[in-house]
């Protein structure tokens, strides 16, 4: 991430602080529509990057392309294209996160997103023809949109499901589970969280679990959100994830890396 993407993204985070989390959800839901029109047109996604523009042409494009967004969302459209972004990516990522913290925000009290993500990444992962389905690119937008809206509809949030539609709709070159992972993230860190993920050959117990996030969240200052994995071909040990730091104690990996030592 560049340094300009980096200002750009604590300008527009504290725009979104004015939010209110009664607009919040259409809000976020019409920050991810407007960034799909802008990633579909490459004339308009390199003028409202092209920091030679002046903001109040950018202004001016937005009023009139998005009139019909509320007021919320085209101002914090307009602020976010205002700004200067490193690369025309990273400013529809910077939409697609603003978008994803305005969702986040408006989630009730006791309502975990990072987990209905995390396991709807679980699903998909697990099953090829469905992972297929969601992430390839020879799939329409309507036809994936269509296909996660019958998987969850009345089984997850409105907040995950306008997440994850708009990460099936412009995956932008990411397969879903990196997607997924990166939203939870998104989510957590809005709720002043990180995530956890916490990959053992067996399941483990409830103190356990209550002992790892413990330490984890005195390591990284932090409260945290644990996401359990029980995967047996890593034979015994924990893996455990934090956002890109791997903390890797599997007997698998160990037994790995003893090849490796033996073979050199």
């Amino acid at each position: 991430m560049g340094s300009a993407t980096r200002v750009a993204l604590a300008e527009a985070r504290t725009a979104l602080g004015a939010l209110s989390n009664t607009d919040a959800l259409a809000a976020g839901q019409q920050l991810f529509s407007a960034g799909r029109v802008i990633g579909d047109s490459a004339q308009l996604r390199s003028m409202l990057a092209d920091p030679a523009v002046a903001a109040s042409e950018k202004a001016a494009v937005v009023d009139s392309l998005f009139s019909s967004l509320g007021a919320p969302a085209r101002g914090l459209l307009s602020g976010i294209v205002a700004s200067r972004w490193s690369t025309q990516d990273q400013l529809l990522a910077g939409i697609e996160e603003i978008g994803i913290r305005a969702v986040a925000r408006s989630a009730p009290k006791g309502l975990s997103i990072e987990s209905e993500l995390f396991a709807f990444g679980a699903a998909v992962s697990s099953d090829p023809e469905l992972e297929l389905a969601v992430g390839s690119k020879l799939g329409t937008n309507a036809a994936k949109s269509a296909l996660v809206s019958a998987l969850l509809k009345g089984k997850s949030s409105d907040q995950s499901l306008a997440i994850l539609d708009q990460l099936v709709q412009q995956p932008r070159g990411r397969r879903i589970g990196g997607l997924v992972r990166t939203a939870a993230s998104i989510v957590a860190d809005e709720a002043g969280l990180a995530v956890a993920t916490i990959t053992s050959a067996s399941p483990i117990s409830a103190a356990q679990v209550d002992r790892l996030r413990a330490g984890l969240s005195k390591s990284y200052g932090r409260d945290l959100e644990v996401n359990l994995v029980v995967d047996p071909s890593i034979v015994g040990g924990i893996r455990v994830q934090v956002g890109d730091n791997v903390m890797d104690g599997s007997v698998s990996t160990r037994i790995n890396e003893l090849r490796l030592k033996l073979a050199s």
